[in-house]
């Protein structure tokens, strides 16, 4: 030691990295060969390599670390409404599009193509999660462009494109491009009828007609993409208002101008840094009408309901990397004489993180095998899709939020710190609990579906008791919540928070006693339902009553 040293520096651990994603994760691999994957396993592993490697992690740090910058103007003063990321923030979207992700569940017919679409989402999300914005919305925006037929041969090559290509140019000079939304106003949030911005038709206007939209956005997302889907209401050239309506908006004029979508300011957001997000104002900006006159909003919701499964699988792979980096950091830190890992408290929190991520897991990979399986017009698939979608979303989201606070509890003042990947995780959890309808209005949109579709709400509540009938406990549940979502609506409301929670736990615990080892489900059940049900904090149960050991080495083999 150096005469001016003061000390050694040990029993310090850095979070893990340098693994293999996938072949660290036996639900996912027992997944993908469930839901007839196999076909997409090879290049996952080669994905989940790359994701591991030290470097991306870096990345990954870097991009958060360096958010993007807006530059409004020229040096002559000349609008240019740019955004300039850090060179990781490239790298990483690269990675991502190189994949084939943004297209593959509508770009393939290969069966599990929307399982592997899930787990490579998953992967890349359990690194870094802001680069996922822009992929979650273009994603969601096929099927809805689809169904424009100029829209869609205009655009298809481009959006089906593994090139990642972040010039910023007109549609028809680029290799590939990336969708954003613009739904929410000041005034209005999540309630989107409350919206003001009015489009004028510059013609006929009518469906696929051109139009000039005047007003603000509060929450542009991703505003470096190469187009929006944006919601206005109609407005006539003798001043009437109608209802709202759906534009495509591109960042450049079919003229070759720059469309005048003007960017305020960026959010300056808790979380969620690597990726922007703007208050924007619509300048007379040109779009073009997609769907109906006065059904903008059915039209917008169908590409919400694939963002919310994005949602659930985001915060899946929030809880995974938690689970994972707690699990590898308490089995090297001694405390108090022992292993952390050894501690019987710290065994509690650990086993617990590691129930709640694989039921995370199974329930999002579960749900994106619907959509696959609901394109052959399958009633039981549509069920799931459209009444579990939301329901996980509020669960699972908001669980995320809580276990990552414990996740850097366990780091103690090394997780408090934004260096570390279990702080970043603790900051990003919460905007997939708000973004696309807040934990209120997914409760809603439950019993709005379950009081539309009546017979879907059936089939998923029939369902759900035949994967239970083996187990005491979750055939209980599930008869009791079959008895109160028989009420009227309007009775249900007030508790409905407690009605999904109790709708998601079921499928959870269904899912892991079909699919997981005993240990898993049997630990499951007796924490969130059986008699150790009803604990206030992570961790707060007997670990006697639960096999630890088999919990902690599936969930990261030692």
């Amino acid at each position: 030691m150096h005469a001016l040293d003061t000390h050694d520096v040990f029993n310090q651990f850095d979070e893990l990295t340098g693994y293999n994603l996938v072949q660290a994760d036996a639900a996912l691999q027992e997944i993908l060969q469930r839901q007839q994957a196999q076909d997409f396993t090879a290049p996952l592993l080669h994905f989940a390599t790359q994701l591991g490697n030290k470097t991306t992690w870096q990345q990954a740090e870097q991009a958060n670390r360096h958010a993007p910058e807006l530059h409004r103007f020229d040096a002559r003063g000349r609008a240019l409404d740019a955004l300039e990321f850090h060179p990781s923030w490239h790298s990483l979207m690269t990675l991502y599009r190189e994949q084939g992700l943004i297209s593959l569940p509508f770009e393939s017919e290969s069966p599990g193509r929307w399982t592997a679409w899930a787990a490579g989402f998953y992967l890349h999300g359990q690194v870094e999660q802001g680069t996922l914005c822009p992929a979650t919305m273009t994603t969601a925006a096929i099927p809805v462009l689809q169904k424009e037929t100029q829209l869609w041969q205009q655009l298809q090559s481009q959006l089906f494109s593994h090139d990642y290509d972040a010039r910023d140019l007109p549609l028809a000079q680029k290799n590939s491009i990336w969708i954003g939304m613009g739904m929410t106003e000041k005034q209005g949030g999540s309630d989107v009828r409350a919206n003001t911005t009015l489009a004028t038709p510059i013609a006929a206007g009518g469906r696929g007609g051109e139009y000039l939209l005047r007003g603000h956005k509060w929450f542009f997302s991703a505003p470096m993409c190469d187009a929006h889907l944006v919601v206005a209401r109609m407005a006539t050239p003798g001043g009437e208002i109608g209802g709202h309506a759906c534009f495509f908006v591109p960042r450049w004029r079919p003229d070759g101008s720059k469309n005048p979508v003007r960017i305020q300011r960026l959010k300056d957001k808790v979380g969620n840094r690597s990726n922007s997000s703007a208050e924007v104002e619509l300048q007379d900006a040109y779009g073009i009408l997609m769907g109906e006159e006065g059904r903008g909003i059915p039209t917008i919701i169908e590409m919400a309901n694939y963002t919310r499964l994005n949602c659930v699988l985001g915060s899946a792979a929030i809880l995974r990397t938690a689970t994972v980096q707690t699990i590898a950091y308490a089995r090297q830190r001694m405390a108090f004489g022992k292993l952390l890992a050894d501690q019987p408290l710290m065994r509690g929190v650990l086993a617990d993180l590691a129930l709640e991520s694989e039921a995370a897991l199974q329930l999002a990979m579960y749900l994106a095998q619907a959509y696959e399986t609901e394109a052959s017009n399958d009633p039981l698939a549509r069920a799931w899709k459209r009444i579990m979608t939301p329901a996980a979303k509020f669960w699972v989201c908001k669980r995320s939020v809580e276990l990552t606070g414990e996740a850097m509890e366990v780091f103690g003042g090394n997780g408090y710190v934004q260096e570390s990947i279990v702080s970043r995780l603790f900051r990003e959890a919460p905007v997939n609990s708000i973004w696309e309808g807040s934990g209120n209005v997914m409760c809603l949109d439950v019993l709005r579906a379950m009081g539309r579709e009546p017979e879907a709400a059936r089939l998923l509540l029939q369902d759900l008791i035949t994967m239970a009938a083996d187990d005491a406990e979750l055939t209980q549940l599930a008869h009791s919540l079959a008895r109160f979502l028989s009420a009227p609506a309007l009775e249900l409301e007030p508790q409905a928070r407690r009605l999904v929670q109790d709708l998601v736990l079921l499928a959870q615990g269904c899912l892991l006693r079909q699919h997981a080892p005993d240990f898993m489900a049997d630990g499951f059940v007796s924490t969130r339902l059986g008699e150790q049900r009803g604990a206030m904090v992570v961790g707060a149960f007997n670990t006697a009553m639960l096999d630890v050991d088999a919990i902690l080495q599936r969930a990261l083999p030692a």
